[in-house]
Parts: structure tokens; sequence; C-alpha cells
């Protein structure tokens, strides 16, 4: 019998179909070539020289470039012109999108994953994230940022090499706001806090743990093998975290994202890096969303809001556990 479960971050409702579970190799596997003209020179790999200046690099070993950060050519959100809102008539009302749009390009080699990298290289790209999020929190007219990782066209990557984007803008949006609403509505403790606490006693969703994150499939999952990813150390801001707790997310990352596929195999994910608007003072804790693109969303998902997961969270767990324990 399926049931219903409340996702305490966005109050949003979702349903765990058990009885209609796939199996791992039944999701969707990527399909799309990436980019449309594979010929072209990647606009990411080291012998490219890029169409605009790098804002950021950190070097590697070799003393070379590993993660970079650019300017995006066609950006979502640029310029410093305030958020005036223009109303056109009673229905009709905009504002300039202005603001800040980086790519972040997550390793000089062109055909590997986060899930490749080593927790050194990893913690290069958490580093790069927290950096340009300090000096986007000093821009007085932006008011969130939020990183992402798309890989795989499902996904909406449009480029093959490894890379996510970092997006400012000068107004919190709604899946932001949303879990603002969670964390006021949790009161006397932080969600995630509380989170951590009841998963270690209920020892059924925790994927992986060590010092500096607990990864679990939420209990409220509304998509197969989704995990998130908790700091341990309570931070309102992902720009405030310590370097130690960040690389040790960004470990936990490619261990997650190793273990997705060695059991879905290589799907498209979208990473979604969750911290709380800039100036604000709340129990927002920042984490991280890892959500795998395997299967397809229906009429009344769409026209709902309200996800049907076929994979019970505590069965994508121990599948994720035992390719963790393989890949040790």
């Amino acid at each position: 019998m399926s049931d219903l479960r409340l996702d305490p971050l966005t109050g949003r409702w979702v349903v765990i179909a058990g009885e209609r579970a796939q199996r791992p190799s039944d999701f969707l596997p990527r399909r799309l070539p990436v980019e449309d003209d594979p010929l072209r020179p990647c606009p990411f790999c080291p012998d490219t020289k890029p169409a605009l200046p790098p804002i950021l690099e950190l070097p590697g070993p070799n003393g070379k470039w590993a993660v970079r950060v650019l300017p995006n050519l066609y950006p979502a959100f640029s310029g410093s012109e305030p958020m005036v809102v223009s109303h056109l008539g009673p229905l009709f009302t905009q504002a300039p999108a202005s603001g800040a749009h980086e790519v972040i390009v997550l390793s000089d080699r062109h055909d590997v994953s986060w899930a490749d990298l080593t927790p050194g290289e990893s913690a290069l790209i958490t580093a790069a994230i927290k950096a340009r999020m300090l000096e986007h929190a000093e821009s007085p007219g932006l008011r969130y940022s939020q990183a992402v990782v798309n890989s795989g066209r499902e996904a909406g990557a449009s480029v093959e090499h490894p890379h996510g984007q970092l997006l400012s803008m000068p107004f919190i949006p709604g899946e932001a706001a949303h879990e603002l609403a969670g964390f006021a509505r949790f009161q006397g403790n932080c969600l995630l806090c509380a989170t951590v606490d009841a998963e270690e006693e209920a020892g059924q969703r925790i994927v992986h743990s060590d010092d500096s994150v607990m990864t679990i499939a939420p209990f409220w999952s509304g998509t197969p093998y989704e995990m998130l990813l908790i700091p341990r150390r309570h931070e309102t801001h992902l720009h405030d975290a310590s370097d130690d707790d960040l690389a040790g997310v960004a470990a936990a990352v490619a261990r997650a994202l190793s273990a997705m596929r060695s059991s879905v195999g290589d799907v498209a994910y979208n990473i979604m890096f969750h911290s709380a608007p800039f100036r604000t003072r709340s129990e927002f804790h920042w984490h991280v969303h890892v959500i795998p693109k395997i299967s397809t969303r229906g009429g009344f998902e769409m026209g709902s809001g309200v996800f049907i997961n076929v994979t019970p969270p505590e069965r994508a767990t121990r599948d994720l556990r035992s390719a963790i324990a393989a890949n040790a």
C-alpha cells in the first residue's frame, strides 16, 4: 500500500508507492548527447582560451588551475541595476534581472565526473563556491545565491566538461522561501539538526555518515535515489562554513555520486547547494540536494505538484550503502 510522507522543508506531500518499485536497471539512462556539435573545441578545457577572463582560478598539485570560475556568456542575471518593479497594468509585473551568473569548471580534465575526483580535488570546488558567495554577499542589491551542477542533457547541461553554475539574484526564489518557511515552522530546534538526530536513532536511511556530514535518502524523498547531505556543524550560510566542513561535504558529494552510479548506472543528475538568503538570520541550515534524473513526471505530478516515488528511500539506502561498501 502506498503512503503519504510530508516534506518538512517545503511543506509538500509526496507519495511513496513501494508496490510499484522498479529495478535499478529499469530507470532512465542518459540517452541524449550533451552537445549539439561534439567536434567544436570544448570551451572549458585548458587548451581553449576562455572567451572572457577567468574570475577565479584555484591551483592543483601541479601549480596549474584545477578549478576555475568564468563569467557565463549567456547570463540569466547580470548587471547592478536596482530591482525596481514596474506594473504594466493589473496583471503584468516586471523588474530588471540584475545579478551575477558564473560558471564553475569543476576540473581541468574533460572526461571525469565529480564522482571521480579525489577529496582534495573536490574540496577545491566548494572552496570556489564559498569564495564567490562571499563576494556576492557583499553586494547590497543581491539577496540570494545558489550553486548548481547539472550533469547530462536530461538534467540541463549543454557542455560535456564537468561544470556547475553560480547564480545570484535580487530576490528570494520560491523554493528558498518554502524552505525558510519550513525551518520557521519547526520551532525550538533546527529542522536539519533534528533530522540528523532522528535518522541516527532510526538507522534506516543513512547512506553515509562521518564527523563532517550525514548523507541520507530522505524519509520524504520525492525521487528515486535522491540524497540529502546535511553538514553536522550548524551554519546558516554556506559561505560561513569552515574550510574543513566544506571539504567534508565536497568529499561526501563525490561519494554519493559514485554510489548512485554504481546503483542505477550512468544517469543524469542535478546537485543543488541551498544556503540561506544573504543577511538572513534564522534557524536555516545550509545543505545539499542530489537528485538523479531517472524517472519522468506524469501529468498528475506536474498538475498537482505531488511527487510519486516508486522506490522507497529505505530500499534506496540499502542499495547505496552496498555500493559504497563495494567501492571502499
